[in-house]
């Protein structure tokens, strides 16, 4: 993908990254981390996104930051996503927003970058329990990604 991201620190062997969000509310640290869901599955891993909790390595996915960033914020995930894939193999990617109107949230930057998300990676969205293609202005509960 060719978006403007930050740059981020990869740790726990590419499994936790890190970064900061920059705009009018300053500099908000991120945290991405991805976990297998369940052991006996096929690999896949949940995204956990949010900001860091002061003087921790937890991420507190309820708070809105507001930063004016979305767009470089959700175009730095998606970057973490394919270097994820990367160094842990090609396996799928669960994510879904703490509330519906973050997943909502999730959904709008999502297709705001659909063009260049496409080049790279091929996106489903769980809607009234059936996962399908994805597709823009289609309300979506969660999504599932894997690299091409």
């Amino acid at each position: 993908m060719n978006l403007k991201r930050y740059s981020y620190i990869a740790r726990d062997n590419f499994q936790r990254f890190e970064f900061q969000s920059e705009g009018p509310k300053g500099s908000i640290k991120k945290l991405v981390r991805f976990a297998k869901i369940r052991d006996g599955l096929p690999g896949i891993y949940n995204l956990a996104f949010g900001d860091r909790t002061a003087g921790s390595n937890d991420i507190d996915d309820s708070v809105i930051t507001n930063n004016a960033d979305t767009a470089v914020v959700l175009a730095t995930v998606a970057s973490t996503v394919n270097d994820f894939c990367t160094h842990h193999g090609n396996h799928y990617v669960f994510a879904a927003g703490s509330t519906p109107s973050r997943t909502r949230l999730y959904q709008i930057g999502i297709a705001g970058i659909w063009t260049q998300i496409i080049l790279d990676f091929d996106l489903s969205g769980l809607r009234e329990g059936r996962w399908a293609q994805f597709k823009p202005n289609v309300n979506y509960d969660a999504f599932l990604v894997k690299k091409k």
